[in-house]
């Protein structure tokens, strides 16, 4: 996933309240932080502060400002594909409860 894609799914699972833009850099900075590789948290916080600040200019950006100072949420009420995508996210967490199914265990046994 791209940082892009990572903030939007962050802001998603927000909902309506939104997330501060600390908030959002720091999900954004565990979601690509591993055992091996450590992202740059400036960096990360600077890309998501510009990425933020360029998609809610308008009323119908894709984000739009809340009432609190540097709080920003999806913009749910004015485009219609964000409400689609909202839907997308919804189903793929609500799916993940897929039945599995146990697998017969076909090796050959050495003792019969």
């Amino acid at each position: 996933m791209t940082y892009d894609q990572q903030i939007l799914k962050v802001l998603t699972e927000a909902g309506d309240k939104g997330l501060s833009m600390k908030a959002i850099s720091m999900h954004v900075f565990n979601m690509n932080n591993t055992f091996f590789v450590s992202p740059d948290f400036e960096e990360i916080r600077t890309y998501v502060k510009q990425y933020l600040l360029r998609n809610a200019k308008s009323r119908q950006s894709l984000i739009e400002r809340t009432g609190q100072r540097g709080c920003y949420r999806l913009n749910t009420q004015g485009v219609a594909y964000v409400q689609q995508f909202a839907l997308q996210f919804r189903e793929k967490t609500e799916g993940d409860e897929e039945e599995v199914k146990p697998q017969q265990d076909l090796s050959l046994s050495l003792f019969d």
